[in-house]
């Protein structure tokens, strides 16, 4: 099914996505899905598909264009339900969580390096805070 990957990168031009990753439990069906590789139609057809975007400067910002991705990346991937991820807002373990899936979609592989270096070595500069933060919540010393 290359022409799911061609749909796609016209989809991300569309709306100025440079990098699409799918992550969570549907990320390697997908991966496979986008490169061609045939199954059985979609092994978990209730379940929603985790997608993270890197938008370009300035594309994104209305709610109405991020329901239009929405609705194309649904119908691309037939899927009931896609949860959209920016990649610039989200949390910064879950980027760095969503940048482990699977690439999807890039528009330019130097621009998209580095953003997944920068997205990754935020995390590991809060790592350590991270753990204590969960050390001291199991243990009951603060609360969440």
């Amino acid at each position: 099914m290359i022409e799911l990957q061609q749909q796609l990168a016209a989809v991300c031009r569309r709306f100025s996505v440079t990098s699409l990753y799918a992550f969570g439990s549907r990320s390697r069906e997908l991966a496979a899905r986008c490169a061609g590789e045939e199954g059985d139609s979609l092994a978990l057809p209730s379940t929603d598909a985790d997608i993270a975007v890197q938008p370009a400067a300035g594309a994104l910002r209305s709610s109405r264009d991020r329901v239009a991705l929405v609705g194309e990346l649904e119908t691309l991937f037939q899927v009931p339900r896609v949860d959209l991820v920016i990649l610039p807002e989200a949390s910064t373990f879950l980027a760095a969580d969503a940048i482990r899936g699977e690439l999807l979609f890039c528009e330019d592989e130097d621009q998209q390096s580095r953003e997944e270096l920068y997205y990754l070595r935020r995390a590991g500069d809060l790592a350590p805070l991270e753990h204590e933060r969960l050390r001291l919540l199991l243990a009951g010393e603060i609360r969440q």
